[in-house]
Order: C-alpha cells, then structure tokens, then sequence
C-alpha cells in the first residue's frame, strides 16, 4: 500500500467515481413512472350520446385520490371550460371525483379531462368524451402521454434517485462511525462522506417540495416557484412528508456539529448517541414509507414499518459499504488506517442489514406482485426479477468480503504486534505488549511474563520480521478492498432498481385494476337469428357478436351459415339498431364484406338496455329478408 501524498490524492478519486457511477446509473435506468390507480368507471360513460344533458360528471377509481382545482375540466366543442367549480368527493367517498357542469349545454361532443394524484402520490391522468343529443367535431385537446413523461416529470425522478443516494450515505456512514469505529469521526473522508450525504438529500428534497406543485398538475417548471402551489403542496401527504424531512435533516445537521465538537475534544460519543441515531434514521425513513408504495393497498399497519426496516438496512448496508472502501483505500502519513476489529464489527453488522433486507424483502414481493404469474407478466414483476438477480449477485459478492475479512482479522494481530515491536525498540517490553494490544494483538498467556522470551520472535535482519507479516496484512487489504468494490457497485445497482420499483405499479395494484375493468366489461354479446334463404325448407342463420357489448365503441361480427353449418356467401348483410323505448335509432352498423364474414369496429352504442337488431341478408340479386332480434347493452358502473 502506497502512503503519503499518492494516497491522498486516490480517496477522493475514488469517491468521484462512486457519486459518478450513481449518477450514470441514475440517468440512464430513468423511466416514466407507472400508474397506481385506475379509472374504474364513470357518468356519462366514455362515448355514450345522452337524449338531455347531464348536471354532473362523476368518475370512479379503483383506490382513494386526491385533486386539485383542475384536476377535473369537461370541455365542450368548442374548447371552453363548462363546469364552473372544482371537483369534490361523492358522499365521502376517496375514491370518487365529481364536478357539477353548467346549467344549459348546446348539443355536440363534450371532452372530460382529468389527472389525479394516487393514494400512494404518483399522478394518473386520462380522457373520455360524451355526447348531448348527437355527436359533433370538437376543438378540445388534451395530452395523452405519460404523467411522468414531461420535463418535470423527468426531473423529479432523477432527484428521487437523488433522495434516496443521499439517505443511503447519511445513514451508512453515521452507523459505521457509531457501531463499527467511532474514531472514523475524526477521518477527514468520513467526514465529507457524512457531509456529502446530507447534502444530496437536502437539495433533493428541497427540489422535491417544489416540483412537486407542477408534477401533480402537469404544470409548467416555472410554477414551482409559485407560492399559491407550494402552499397547496404542503397540505398534501406527499408534500407534508418531505416538509418533515426537511426539518429532520436541519435537526441533524446541527446535531452532527455537536458530535464533531465533542469528538475533537475527546470528549466522546456516548451510548445514548446510538439511540438517538438509530430514531432519526427511522424518523427519515418514515418520510417515504408514509408517502409512497407502503401507505396504499393492503395491510399498511404492517407494511409502513416494513418499509422503514428495508430502507434502514439498505442505508446501512451500501452506505457502510462506501464508507468503508474509502477507509480501505486511506492511509494517513503516519501509517494509521481502519483496524482489523472495526471490519470484522461492520462484516457482522453487514450480514445483518442484509438478513433484514431479503426478509423485508420477501414481504413487500409478496404484498405488491401477488402471484407468481404476475412476475413475468407485469412490469413490477419482471423488475423485481432483475433486482432479485442483482441481490444474488451482492450476496455471493458479501460472502467473499466475509472471508477476506475473516482472513484479515486472523492474521492482523500477529502482524501489527510484530510490526508494532519493531518500529519502537526503544519502548520496554511491557510497554510494546500494551501498545500492541491497542491495536487488537491477543494478551500474553497465563504465567507468561511481560516482556519475556516467548513475547516476540526474534528478528532475522532490522524489520524482517515486521514486513513479512505487514505484506501478508496487506495482501488480505488489496483483497478486500476489490471484493468491497464489487459489493457496492453491485448495491448501488440494487439502490437504481429499487427506485425504479418505487415508480412502478405493483402487479397486485395492476391486477386488482383489471378485475375490476374486467367485472365492468360483459363478455362478447352473441346472438344468432334464423333466416329464410328462399328455398325450400332451406333456412340459415346469422351469427351477431357485439365486443364487449355495453355503452360505447363496439366491435362488430356477423357470419353467416347454411342449414349444414357451413359458412354461406351472400351479396350483402345490413345491420341496425334501434331503442324504442327512448326513440334512439336506427343507428347504421355500416358492415363491410371481408370475405367470409361481415364486421364494423366503430359502432358507438349511447345508452344502455335492450336494443332491437334490424338484420338484412340479400340471398340473390333481387330476393333479400328482414329478421329482427333483440341485445341487453349495458354500462359501466359510475
């Protein structure tokens, strides 16, 4: 190992590449964010045509939301605004939004507009139109992209992945500096390390509160700066929950001068410092499982708690993990460097994080997929795939660290007691035996004096016996410096991908949301109707399927068959439809010929109940008959 001015040049280096290699990570596994909640149905429902206009517009969705004054805009035909108030709950109920629209709307095609932020604070948004009395052209447009696939979008997910390096420096090396070695406190990159990290996470979060405004309401990047919004952000959960970080990390930023005090005074940390520690970590990372993934869905007694292990025991397995390569990378001038005790402290401490991660692990998969199916058929699933295959790869890197350091601290103490002996010959013999043991050398056997002939070998040339052993150490460092290497790029991965999960819509969400869309949606409506083919005893069929058969665009199919069952040709096939009940019709399906069967894919049914079929098969040029059926259409729930 070099020392001197070579080293101090490479520790900073080497934390350059670290943030670096985070940040190339970051960037380039940036995504847009998936939907959390989904419409489940509404009123008027998507392309009905009403016979009067209605006095409200009311959505449903499949878990609680929350919304601004614009979250929800109907817009007529020609662009302009027609519900004059904001949205509000129906009846109490956090799942639903409502507006009352204007008193008299002219005929035409109205288009309802509406985004919503999630109850676990990732925005949704989406389109429909209705009709007043029959359809027309409109003005209105409306984005039809991603939520997140905006400017702001894109950069509050960078400074998420930001947020979360930073939680996971702060609480790394503060936990290594409090159980592993507290002279670490006094070790100029640990210092910058904890500084760094607190850092990061403060600008991320002040970033956060304000893009947050813009982020939910798909505003400009100017609006983040606008009061009015950032007073509304506050009085959300999202909002609220990086409002209260920021007074955490304010608190803990005067709390770190007060340890930095008391260090250089040797004054000490105290026991108490441990507990303290440990409460504002979990208070930190309460600020995201009460805002995020743990806070919706089921069991969230549970599950916020959850949350708050998973994120600790990866604060304080990567950020140990960092703070320790840069230890291992570090010598001072004077020789001093991390002892073999306080890496066989952070080895131990490790393989706890890590059995906490897997198990909090196990249960938020569990939680969010909800079947081993959904791991290969949703995008949560087949991310967390990737990110189990990643954790693989990290234990089989931490289990080589292990060894490497099972090695070190078994040859450490030999080492630097011999070493010790010879760089102070001039110290008496009990006095080297006590400087030895500072620094971890085993204490002399029973009966054996201090100082005597089985204290030390004796040394065949001036530091012989101090530079074989120092080598051997040394060799043991190099190799677990490179396997500790391997383990926190491998984490810093694991960190990107977790990030990613966070913006991702659970498999047990996504399949609850196709449920429900699938309990809304009937099957195919079949109906089949006998017709005379003009021939004697000779009577064929059509078969009528309507996709999916409820208010809106419909597919249509129509085949034909002879009296054996086989597929019949015929000049031409009519179809429409009437409700005489409300005077509706006849709405022309307008079938083409696609040689073998007839079809439509644009057929908009405007209300539900039962619709009569007006079917015209044309047998020969000249002959043609009428045949009439009837169709229950139905709608989805409001």
């Amino acid at each position: 190992m070099h020392t001197g001015p070579a080293r101090a040049v490479g520790t900073p280096l080497t934390a350059l590449a670290l943030v670096v290699a985070v940040f190339a990570l970051v960037l380039g596994g940036a995504g847009a964010a998936f939907a959390h909640a989904g419409l489940s149905g509404s009123d008027p429902a998507d392309g009905a045509v009403l016979k009067a206009a209605p006095q409200y517009v009311t959505l449903t969705f499949t878990e609680s939301v929350s919304f601004s004054e614009d979250s929800l805009r109907v817009l007529s035909p020609q662009n302009e605004r027609v519900n004059p108030r904001p949205a509000r709950h129906v009846d109490g109920k956090d799942n639903t939004a409502r507006v009352e629209l204007s008193g008299k709307l002219p005929q035409g095609t109205y288009t309802v507009a509406w985004r919503v932020v999630s109850a676990d604070g990732h925005p949704i948004s989406g389109a429909f139109v209705f009709s007043n009395g029959k359809p027309s052209e409109t003005a209105a447009v409306v984005a039809t992209g991603s939520p997140d696939d905006t400017a702001v979008g894109r950069l509050y997910g960078v400074f998420r992945y930001v947020a979360y390096s930073g939680l996971a420096l702060l609480v790394g090396a503060a936990a290594f500096v409090l159980v592993c070695w507290p002279a670490a406190a006094k070790v100029r990159p640990v210092r910058r390390l904890l500084a760094l990290g607190w850092v990061a996470l403060t600008a991320s979060t002040v970033a956060l509160l304000l893009l947050r405004g813009p982020y939910e309401t798909a505003g400009q990047l100017t609006s983040a700066f606008d009061p009015a919004q950032l007073g509304r952000t506050l009085t959300g959960r999202p909002g609220g929950a990086l409002a209260v970080r920021l007074v955490l990390l304010a608190a803990a930023a005067v709390s770190l001068r007060w340890v930095a005090g008391r260090t250089a005074d040797g004054t000490g940390l105290g026991g108490r410092l441990h507990w303290a520690g440990a409460l504002f970590a979990s208070a930190l990372a309460v600020t995201w499982a009460a805002a995020e993934h743990a806070s919706a869905g089921i069991q969230v007694a549970l599950a916020v708690p959850v949350a708050v292990l998973h994120l600790l025991a990866m604060g304080v397995w990567l950020g140990g993990l960092i703070t320790l390569l840069l230890l291992l990378r570090r010598r001072g001038s004077d020789g001093q460097e991390i002892p073999a005790s306080a890496i066989g402290r952070f080895s131990a401490l490790a393989f706890g994080a890590v059995a906490v991660l897997v198990a909090t692990g196990v249960y938020q998969s569990w939680r969010q997929v909800g079947s081993w199916e959904a791991l290969s058929t949703t995008s949560y699933g087949k991310t967390l795939l990737v990110k189990i295959a990643a954790v693989v790869l990290v234990l089989c890197a931490a289990s080589f660290s292990r060894r490497w350091t099972a090695r070190l601290g078994h040859e450490a103490s030999p080492a630097m007691a011999t070493a010790t002996a010879a760089l102070v010959p001039a110290v008496s013999a009990p006095e080297r035996v006590r400087v030895a043991q500072g620094v971890g050398a085993p204490t002399p056997a029973a009966g054996q004096e201090l100082g005597g002939p089985a204290e030390a070998p004796a040394a065949d040339g001036p530091g012989d016996t101090a530079e074989a052993p120092r080598s051997e150490a040394d060799a043991y460092r190099r190799g677990l410096r490179r396997m500790v290497t391997a383990e926190a790029v491998l984490g810093v991965v694991v960190l990107v991908i977790t990030t990613v999960l966070t913006g991702t819509q659970p498999s047990r969400a996504a399949g609850e949301r196709v449920a429900v869309a699938s309990a809304a949606e009937p099957q195919a409506q079949v109906v089949t109707v006998p017709f005379d083919m003009g021939t004697a005893n000779h009577q064929g069929t059509v078969q009528i399927t309507l996709t999916p058969g409820r208010v809106g665009e419909n597919t249509v199919e129509a085949v034909v068959y002879t009296p054996d069952g086989g597929l019949a040709t015929v000049p031409e096939l009519r179809l429409s439809l009437t409700q005489d009940a409300l005077g509706i019709g006849p709405l022309d399906a307008r079938l083409k010929n696609l040689k073998g069967y007839w079809a439509a894919y644009d057929l908009r049914l405007p209300m539900p109940g039962v619709w009569t079929l007006n079917i015209t098969v044309r047998t020969t040029d000249i002959d043609q008959v009428t045949v009439r059926d009837t169709v229950r259409i139905t709608s989805l729930p409001g």
